[in-house]
């Protein structure tokens, strides 16, 4: 077996950080555990032809972004509903639409990357970077992430993409140019880390009225200026005022939009404030999973808010029907 005695072992360890990279790359959680298994099959393979010069979990990262750079050659960019068309205002049901979306990743995940993983840096992993480098070419956007990212040096990297250190350098300078057209004015602003004392709160109150059904009480929490995509619908709204109207008509019974009552849990996605939801439908007498949202805070208010139905409950560790604690 080369310099791999022990495969599994060896590889096994840097599991979670290869999942990782492949869903920066490919927007996708689905696709990154895919390309995940694909990397260390690839990598079982070659493991005769393993040389150790640089070191396996080096090895496994360009095993890694060539399958992904493999699989974006063929397969189109992850979007969300901004990035379609103009903002709309609510006027009833919607319908899904099949589009390549773009999909969250639970904090859990991240977290068991461990300390070796730069890659689960909030500035690297929140879903506003992972929007902005969907834009980018594929070889522009590994250059992006080696760079950038994993800190190669532009050898290292123009060596995986076959091309000369001039040609790697351009294809990051690029990358990086259309990352600053692309990516809020006020990003830096955004609450990052551990939550604070007044974002506990926050998401409190946003739970608090929700699950109260109460649409004035949730835009006493929202900037004027607010923002909520839902995947896999395409309408998305562009203010406080638009998202109030749909929630008006989503949560009150009387209405026949009316989708049912919430049940929701903080919880922490893409190394941002999100909730847990689960909904009990008109006529329902349980309440099933419905899904994940990611907020953006800043100075206090909700500016963002992406509510993802597909996101899949075991992902994070969480029950399909909900149970009172």
């Amino acid at each position: 077996m080369g310099h791999l005695p022990d495969f599994e072992t060896v590889v096994e360890r840097h599991r979670r950080e290869i999942q990782v990279h492949c869903y920066r790359m490919l927007g996708s959680l689905s696709d990154a555990e895919d390309l995940a298994q694909e990397t260390f099959l690839r990598a079982w393979k070659a493991r005769d032809r393993f040389e150790g010069r640089a070191g396996v979990r080096t090895w496994l990262y360009r095993i890694a972004t060539n399958a992904c750079l493999d699989v974006l050659a063929r397969r189109p960019r992850r979007v969300l509903p901004d990035q379609l068309g103009p903002a709309g205002e609510p006027d009833g049901p919607l319908s899904a639409v099949d589009l390549p979306w773009l999909e969250p990743v639970p904090d859990r995940l991240l977290d068991e990357a461990g300390p070796d993983a730069v890659v689960v840096e909030r500035e690297t992993i929140e879903l506003a970077y992972l929007a902005a480098v969907q834009y980018l070419p594929p070889r522009q956007r590994a250059a992006l992430v080696l760079r950038d990212v994993l800190g190669w040096s532009a050898k290292e990297t123009a060596d995986l993409l076959e091309t000369s250190v001039a040609s790697a350098n351009s294809a990051l300078q690029r990358a990086r140019a259309t990352l600053r057209e692309r990516l809020p004015a006020h990003r830096a602003e955004w609450t990052a880390g551990d939550p604070t004392a007044e974002e506990t709160a926050l998401l409190k109150r946003f739970i608090a009225a929700y699950e109260q059904g109460d649409p004035q009480a949730v835009a006493r929490l929202l900037h004027e200026e607010a923002r909520a995509v839902m995947p896999p619908y395409e309408l998305w709204f562009g203010s406080a005022a638009a998202i109030v109207r749909a929630l008006s008509l989503s949560l009150d019974p009387a209405s026949p939009h009316c989708v049912g009552r919430f049940r929701m849990r903080a919880t922490r996605a893409n190394r941002q404030p999100a909730v847990a939801t689960w909904l009990r439908r008109p006529g329902a007498d349980e309440y099933r999973w419905f899904g994940v949202s990611l907020l953006t805070i800043e100075h206090g208010l909700i500016t963002d808010l992406a509510a993802f139905e597909s996101a899949p409950a075991a992902a994070w560790g969480l029950p399909e029907v909900w149970r009172d604690e």
